[in-house]
């Protein structure tokens, strides 16, 4: 996940619901937050697929750690910063497919179909994400938005 849809207004950060580690993982996979996505955004662990990348990438989205969403970025690629829209809630990640991206791999594509509500008003982010091995870590390359 590259970006988000335009920022339509500013509300606090303490309105996004509290995720713990016993909490079920964002990404959708059934497991709690601290043994699925938590794990890496907590770190030293990295992510062995793209696929697992980029849920939990999407995690991160959902729990807002921008540190992690940078970390995680190609350094050729990557923002100074992520502007993380308060008033945006991820409500669910559907992957549609997956191309590459093992530990075998250099590269690999993910597309999957993120679904977000934005001032109670449900919206679906649809991308085919590009992965690649930087220092033998998985990390985003860039997106391209689809319908």
């Amino acid at each position: 996940m590259s970006r988000r849809p335009a920022r339509a207004s500013r509300a606090k950060r303490s309105e996004l619901p509290a995720v713990t580690t016993a909490s079920p993982c964002p990404c959708g996979l059934p497991a709690a937050y601290g043994a699925c996505c938590g794990r890496f955004h907590a770190g030293p662990a990295t992510a062995p697929t793209a696929e697992l990348l980029m849920r939990s990438r999407y995690s991160a989205f959902a729990v807002r750690d921008e540190p992690y969403l940078l970390t995680t970025w190609d350094p050729a690629t990557r923002p100074p910063s992520v502007d993380l829209d308060p008033a945006m809630r991820w409500t669910g990640l559907e992957i549609l497919d997956t191309t590459d991206g093992s530990a075998f791999h250099t590269t690999g594509t993910v597309t999957f179909r993120a679904r977000f509500t934005q001032q109670g008003r449900p919206g679906v982010l649809r991308e085919r994400s590009r992965f690649a091995r930087h220092e033998g870590a998985w990390v985003y390359a860039d997106g391209v938005f689809g319908e």
